[in-house]
């Protein structure tokens, strides 16, 4: 039924001026046509009775059955609501105009001004006053509330038709007369509220009787509008009465009025799940795209934690390629993604912030800082597993170089101490003259002098073998046997030369002959040789030099060794001439000799050889020397091409950094030209990737050539990436605090010039530039922009409920963001729990639960199934099976701290 209870308030001089216009029309059409007449009376006798039957009664004849006063006093009760003065019971005339007055006095006082209509015409039966005083009643009770989009009434209810019926075929609703003929209109009305009353495709333009009929019937029977006119005398005027169509049609409005106001629910509801839908992709997004860098980072991590050593350089340096490879190639999506992450966190945050609705809080261990902190462990697992491989390198260089020295003494060693075992262990002196043991002591006396002079060989491959341990070489298990076996047989050979000695000393008491000038060649020759194994062991000696000064000092070195081959020259003619002198006294004296020099197995002919291989190694070490200057040259050139471009692009950073700093907080023009002056900002910087590519082919260079300083500038190419993807995230952050500042002015409704004004007094107060104000500056802040909080202590007063909201943390710092969200809150509203909780009760029909069918009904199917998977079963005692609670729901929606 309909209630009319809410139109008793609402009087107004628009509502007065209204109904004077409505009743000057009246006054022109006094004389009805015939068949409008007889239509009004239908219509107007079933509206009324329509009422009267709520109070148990009814009227047949309109202008009879008002006469006494008595019916129309409780139509007006009725209709309105209220109590009007008690009726006067009495037979006489004059008990009858008292009641009329009555009730014309109470139409007065709702704010309608009744023109030519008295109570004495009411009394008499005057049909033309009768019927419109009863439209002036239907005009004020039952159409006066209908507007849509702020139309008077008749233009609302005909707006409203026209909204309803635009969907259907044959249907043109332009007015209350002739557009209501062919009966459609109506059929089509009832179809759109109720589908399941109306089988709309099969009825036919061309038979209006069978169309009002069968839409008048299911109005009767569905929707207790009772029938008001017949359709044979709509079909059968030319132009059916204004009035009473707009009566009838009146009817249907508000018998679907509860449909409309579910509508206007079910439209606040969507809205509201629209967003919260949105806001949770965001959340899954966020969380998604969190988890799936945290993954890659936990995965990364023991990947660059790793310290498994490698045998070779060259194993080494293939993971120095891997790693080269992880920065250029895996890295760098990596770092776009934790961008975005960060953006999409701040524009969620933003977004529930506008939506009144609590923050986003992420999962435990996903939160931004979690991934800040996670990418910083990554970034100094980066820096140990880069150092550690350039120490590794430089280790196994270092290996490499003395395992093929122990290996090149060792054999030099095994190559002199081959036979001398053999030597020492003969008997020969037993049978040999005095002149031959004495020779054999000289002998043995110049191999106590080389095996001294080859002691500090066996000491040195003993200390390289000792430190290819200490460095974990990794065929230590080889080195040490063969070390090992060098030390044993240098014991075993001091055993025999120290037991050969005693025997050759106890035999010498009987022999005298000594051959003097052999045991000088021996003894001279012995050193000179063990000096030109040295020397040839230095020239074929490898060296490993990372700078022009240590090659340099090799060259000097090599240069002094040179100047002293004219004195190691005047030796070796001095040793040979005194071979010349024992063939010379030889010869004199005609003495044969038994062969070889008796003190030495050294020959001349063997000094010759070994000085010429000795002479010839000269230059080709002056070459390999003058190779590896060469390349030292060609390293500080790579570090000199690196320094100049590295120190180009470290200013070029430091600039852009700066720059970006006044750009944040001089920016003019609307926020769209911000918008767009930072992303063309943005656009140049990015067109200066090709100098960061460039710095890095240097880079690699610079590594691939293994230089590992770089005395001509300060900055680091892990500096310079650091920079540079600080530069690229300040910009990125800059950009979204301008979208996020255009979400806030769009939202909240606030105007290009109220953020100007509120950006002016933020940088104003800001005099460090730091993008934030303290308590003093922001106070200072609020009073230029009219708030009363100059005599606010800190913690009292209005200041302090403010600073609450802005700096709910405690800090002491206000963001430029955080200001902006409260001075737009301050001007603007939101939808809140409460509007959400009572759309949902009239889409319950004031139930405090709500079932899936209703929600089926009333809403969209996704967003009705997604209240439905997440609403909590309703346990009042008023449950019925499969009851909702919407009120939880709604609560969840905001965060309880908004009930």
């Amino acid at each position: 039924m309909v209630d009319y209870h809410a139109a008793n308030n609402q009087s107004s001089a628009g509502g007065v001026q209204t109904y004077m216009e409505q009743e000057n029309d009246w006054d022109r059409d006094l004389l009805l046509d015939p068949a409008w007449e007889k239509q009004q009376r239908k219509t107007f006798t079933a509206w009324c009775n329509s009422h009267l039957r709520k109070a148990g009664t009814q009227i047949d004849n309109i202008e009879e059955d008002f006469r006494d006063g008595l019916k129309l006093m409780l139509l007006l009760e009725v209709i309105s609501g209220e109590r009007l003065p008690k009726p006067e019971r009495g037979k006489m005339r004059v008990h009858k105009i008292n009641n009329v007055n009555k009730a014309l006095d109470f139409i007065a006082s709702k704010g309608v001004k009744l023109v030519s209509i008295g109570a004495e015409e009411i009394v008499d039966g005057n049909a033309k006053m009768t019927l419109g005083m009863i439209w002036t009643i239907i005009l004020r009770f039952a159409i006066q509330d209908i507007s849509v989009e702020e139309t008077s009434a008749k233009e609302g209810l005909l707006l409203w038709c026209q909204r309803k019926t635009a969907p259907y075929k044959n249907v043109n609703v332009q007015n209350f007369h002739i557009s209501w003929k062919d009966g459609l209109a109506f059929n089509a009305l009832i179809h759109r509220h109720r589908p399941d009353l109306i089988d709309y495709d099969s009825l036919r333009k061309d038979d209006p009787v069978t169309n009002l009929n069968n839409a008048f019937e299911v109005a009767e029977k569905h929707l207790d509008i009772p029938k008001m006119l017949d359709a044979e005398d709509i079909v059968g005027t030319l132009r059916p009465d204004e009035k009473a169509i707009m009566t009838y049609v009146s009817c249907f409005y508000h018998a679907f009025s509860g449909a409309q106001k579910a509508e206007t629910a079910a439209n606040r509801i969507c809205k509201v799940l629209a967003v919260n839908q949105e806001n949770e992709q965001m959340m899954e997004d966020y969380e998604k795209l969190a988890s799936d860098l945290l993954e890659w980072i936990r995965r990364t991590i023991p990947w660059l934690e790793n310290r498994t050593q490698e045998k070779t350089v060259n194993d080494m340096q293939a993971k120095q390629e891997d790693f080269r490879d992880y920065r250029t190639v895996h890295k760098p999506p990596k770092v776009q993604e934790k961008c975005q992450l960060e953006i999409s966190f701040n524009t969620l945050q933003t977004k529930l912030r506008l939506s009144n609705r609590p923050a986003f809080m992420p999962s435990e261990g996903r939160m931004v800082s979690d991934i800040n902190g996670a990418w910083h462990t990554l970034e100094g697992a980066e820096k140990g597993y880069e150092e550690w491989i350039l120490s590794e390198i430089r280790r196994l260089e270092r290996l490499e170089h003395l395992a093929e020295k122990f290996h090149q003494k060792a054999a030099i060693h095994e190559s002199w101490t081959d036979g001398k075992e053999a030597m020492l262990t003969q008997k020969d002196y037993e049978t040999s003259t005095l002149s031959e043991v004495k020779a054999l002591l000289r002998k043995h006396e110049a191999f106590e002098s080389d095996l001294a002079a080859h002691q500090d060989r066996v000491e040195q491959i003993a200390a390289i073998a000792q430190e290819l341990n200490e460095l974990d070489y990794y065929d230590s298990a080889s080195v040490n046997t063969r070390c090992q076996k060098i030390c044993d047989q240098w014991d075993v050979l001091g055993a025999l030369t120290h037991s050969r000695k005693e025997s050759l000393e106890r035999t010498e008491k009987q022999l005298e002959s000594i051959d003097e000038l052999y045991l000088e060649y021996a003894k001279r020759a012995a050193p000179f040789n063990n000096w030109m194994e040295g020397a040839m062991e230095d020239l074929q000696d490898m060296f490993i030099v990372h700078n022009i000064e240590e090659i340099q000092g090799l060259i000097t070195a090599h240069e002094q060794f040179k100047s002293t081959l004219p004195e190691a020259n005047k030796e070796r003619e001095a040793i040979q001439a005194i071979q010349s002198e024992v063939l010379k006294i030889a010869q004199s004296n005609g003495i044969k000799l038994s062969g070889a020099n008796p003190y030495t197995t050294i020959t001349p002919k063997s000094i010759d050889s070994k000085w010429e291989k000795a002479m010839a190694m000269v230059p080709q070490r002056d070459h390999a020397l003058q190779e590896e200057l060469n390349k030292q040259n060609s390293n500080d050139s790579l570090r000199a091409t690196f320094a100049s471009q590295a120190n180009v692009v470290g200013a070029y950073i430091q600039a852009k950094m700066e720059e970006i700093g006044r750009i944040s907080i001089e920016m003019n023009g609307t926020l769209e030209d911000q918008l767009t002056n930072l992303k063309d900002y943005q656009k140049s910087i990015m067109s200066y990737m090709p100098e960061i590519n460039k710095l890095e082919s240097y880079h690699q260079h610079i590594q691939e050539a293994l230089i590992f300083d770089n005395q001509y500038t300060s900055y680091t190419m892990e500096h310079l990436r650091v920079g540079w993807e600080q530069l690229l995230t300040t910009i990125a952050r800059t950009i979204n605090e301008v979208e996020n500042q255009i979400l806030t002015r769009d939202a909240k409704g606030i105007s290009q010039e109220q953020l100007y004004e509120y950006r002016a007094s933020f940088n104003h107060f800001d005099k460090d530039h730091s993008g934030a104000l303290m308590a003093e500056e922001f106070k200072a802040c609020l009073i230029s922009l009219g708030y009363d909080v100059e005599n606010d202590k800190q913690g009292d007063g209005e200041f302090a409920r403010i600073m609450g909201i802005v700096d709910p943390n405690g800090s002491g710092a206000v963001t430029f963001q955080a200001f902006i969200d409260f001075m737009s809150s301050e001007t603007t509203d939101t939808d809140t729990a409460d509007q959400v909780i009572a759309s949902f009760k009239i889409l319950a029909a004031d139930k405090n639960f709500i079932t899936p069918d209703e929600l089926r009904r009333e809403l969209p199917p996704d967003q009705a199934e997604y209240c439905i998977a997440r609403m909590a079963p309703y346990a009042g005692p008023d449950a019925v099976p499969g009851a909702l609670d919407y009120m939880s729901f709604s609560t969840a929606l905001y965060g309880e701290s908004d009930l």
